[in-house]
């Protein structure tokens, strides 16, 4: 049963991905640490963020709008993690793992949404 943000296993992927979004900008160029860092920390954080304030929500509609927001957070993250790796700050198979993780989340999300809107209303 979902009593809580953290009970939502989009939520628990989101964080999970988050930790390694951060570990793996530690080694990225200290030029990029106001740039392309803090840029990718952010749109990756603002998944789960997105997922739990949504869910803290006192409507339905607003949860969703959250969950929407989230949903192009992922898009946002997976596009940095691209130039990341065009810059070569990542190689290939980092770069394969984590847009793996972030198309699963996307997924998620999406089916989150779906199973939202077809909830009765009460």
């Amino acid at each position: 049963m979902i009593k809580s943000w953290r009970d939502l296993e989009v939520w628990k992927k989101a964080h999970q991905l988050v930790l390694e979004v951060y570990t793996v900008t530690k080694k990225y160029p200290s030029e990029e640490k106001y740039r392309l860092v803090d840029q990718i920390c952010r749109a990756a954080a603002s998944i789960p963020t997105n997922i739990s304030e949504g869910k803290g929500r006192s409507s339905l509609k607003e949860y969703m709008q959250f969950l929407f927001i989230a949903k192009g957070s992922c898009e946002e993250t997976q596009y940095l993690l691209l130039l990341s790796k065009d810059l070569g700050y990542i190689n290939q198979e980092t770069h394969d793992e984590l847009i793996k993780g972030y198309t699963e989340i996307g997924m998620m999300l999406n089916g989150l949404i779906n199973s939202l809107k077809n909830k009765p209303r009460t």
